[in-house]
């Protein structure tokens, strides 16, 4: 994780987990993480099945130059990309996985940021497939970020993160390919498969993602 903001909100979300695959919505103490709450967000499941922003922090509303409370999370996502967003999600609310998405966020004028995303699962009321507790920062500022609107995200990068008690290795592969399959067949066949590095480690690219299989943060 390269931004502090999301390395204190994950590292928050872990230490309040303690031996469980999740902490409970009533846990989450905002005095804990100040320093990272303009860029901490909550997803809920709407009567839709699909999940929207029960809160998100000022940083957030200020990238997309609106109030984010109640819009849609999918839908900030590119047609092609919203199938693997989904995946991931599945992975967070039914695994209990951490997903760490890096992504470019482009305007209506082209112009073109990157974010690093985290997405950790949350209980709430006994369940943990309603409730999502995420952050999201831009890995650089603009000088337009937050006058020109963010209108449209790819993701770039993602990563699993398993509670230590999963049986990590299989199941990134099976959710990994989950997501490969989603986005490969945009892509032509010479990019299937090519090696990159992110994070630090060997990645293979499909498409425009780079899949990490396995590892801690």
């Amino acid at each position: 994780m390269q931004m502090p903001s999301t390395n204190t909100l994950y590292t928050y979300w872990n230490t309040i987990r303690g031996a469980r695959s999740a902490p409970d919505r009533k846990d989450i103490d905002p005095t804990r993480i100040r320093e990272a709450l303009a860029n901490t967000f909550i997803l809920e499941l709407n009567e839709d099945d699909k999940f929207s922003f029960r809160l998100a922090g000022s940083h957030l509303c200020t990238s997309y130059c609106r109030e984010l409370k109640g819009r849609s999370f999918s839908a900030l996502w590119h047609d092609r990309d919203q199938d693997a967003m989904e995946t991931l999600i599945r992975a967070v609310t039914e695994d209990h996985a951490v997903a760490l998405v890096t992504f470019q966020g482009s305007t209506a004028l082209h112009t073109k940021t990157s974010f690093e995303m985290v997405l950790m699962p949350l209980k709430h009321n006994g369940s943990s497939h309603t409730r999502i507790l995420g952050g999201m920062t831009a890995t650089d500022e603009p000088y337009w970020l937050g006058v020109q609107p963010i209108a449209e995200q790819r993701i770039t990068g993602l990563r699993l993160i398993w509670p230590d008690e999963m049986p990590r290795e299989e199941s990134i592969r099976e959710v990994a390919t989950n997501v490969v399959n989603d986005i490969a067949f945009a892509a032509p066949a010479a990019s299937l498969g090519m090696t990159t590095t992110l994070f630090g480690r060997t990645a293979r690219r499909y498409a425009h993602l780079a899949v990490i299989d396995g590892g801690r943060n």
